[in-house]
């Protein structure tokens, strides 16, 4: 089972920045070959949304409201996917969780909180 684990959640005033990192492991043996990672957000009471993903072969996928602000990158050596957001809102503050995908199987991690608020 593949675990994903989030960091670089905080607080931070609007038009502040901030990089996410989520970093892939397994209890034993190596990674497998994770075709796409990205990032969700949710907000209590609401849906999952996607924020950002990136797909091997293809262009990164942003959710409009956030293309030009956020950047989407990957570290194959090193398992992990960064979301680098800037020029941040207010009603960006959500709880941002990692997604991977390899083949048909699909992975979560717990998410980790961005706050945008003065």
């Amino acid at each position: 089972q593949v675990q994903l684990v989030e960091s670089g959640g905080d607080l931070v005033q609007p038009g502040g920045s901030l990089r996410l990192s989520c970093t892939a492991s397994v209890a034993s043996g190596s990674v497998p070959w994770l075709d796409t990672m990205g990032w969700y957000r949710q907000t209590s009471g609401k849906e999952r949304e996607l924020v950002a993903l990136l797909t091997r072969g293809r262009d990164p996928r942003y959710q409009e409201a956030v293309e030009g602000r956020f950047t989407i990158s990957r570290d194959n050596a090193r398992n992990t996917v960064y979301l680098q957001m800037n020029s941040l809102k207010s009603d960006y503050s959500a709880l941002y969780s990692c997604y991977a995908r390899s083949g048909n199987a699909k992975f979560w991690g717990q998410g980790t909180q961005v706050t945008v608020s003065t």
